[in-house]
């Protein structure tokens, strides 16, 4: 069988809370969430606004993917808090890189000549 597999980046996306600054969203400095493959995980007693995890959420796909070195993707990690007047902002961190297999992350199989890589 040929190789199925193909990389994506464990992400953590931590609070940035300046100070002095309000803060709306219940974020406080140090809290993090990590994204590896399609699981999101906090740690224990620690939690997120669903509003602040939904301004985040339609990047983290796109920053889990290798992307060009001029991409803007790659060079950009900040995310404004969606309350206009909260300070707080989402940080997204690449961390390691994690390998996975087509074939098991989906029951669609590979289009056949699929030699592209």
């Amino acid at each position: 069988m040929a190789d199925d597999s193909f990389e994506l980046f464990d992400l953590r996306v931590e609070a940035v809370i300046p100070q002095g600054k309000p803060i709306y969203c219940g974020a406080r400095a140090g809290d993090y969430f990590e994204l590896k493959g399609e699981m999101l995980s906090m740690p224990a007693g620690q939690g997120f606004s669903i509003y602040s995890i939904s301004a985040v959420l339609p990047l983290l796909a796109a920053k889990q993917r290798p992307t060009h070195p001029n991409d803007w993707m790659t060079s950009d990690a900040e995310i404004a808090c969606p309350d206009p007047n909260c300070a707080s902002r989402l940080r997204i961190v690449r961390l390691a890189k994690r390998r996975f297999s087509h074939a098991e992350t989906t029951a669609v199989p590979l289009p056949k000549g699929n030699d592209e890589r």
